[in-house]
């Protein structure tokens, strides 16, 4: 079954902003931290709004839409980002 993607909304990229990785529009907020902070530890998407105000709820699932649809390069990204803190 060959896979089909959505069209992301919220969703954007530019080289010059984290280095081209997916991001919300209008923010400098990676999809892989939504993912992280998520996913991986469990937060809920109403706390990661209250802790980061430029994020909204819709951004925020869009975010986590985006991650299911492109799953193996945000997860390589995330396993990056770990690299480079052990790496410091």
């Amino acid at each position: 079954m060959a896979k089909t993607f959505t069209n992301h909304c919220y969703i954007t990229r530019d080289i010059k902003i984290q280095g081209g990785e997916p991001i919300i529009k209008g923010t400098r907020f990676p999809v892989r931290s939504i993912v992280f902070y998520i996913i991986k530890e469990g937060m809920l998407p109403e706390e990661l709004v209250k802790e980061f105000p430029q994020l909204s709820l819709s951004a925020i699932y869009d975010a986590l839409s985006y991650y299911y649809d492109h799953k193996e390069e945000i997860e390589a990204l995330l396993e990056k980002q770990k690299e480079e803190i052990w790496k410091k």
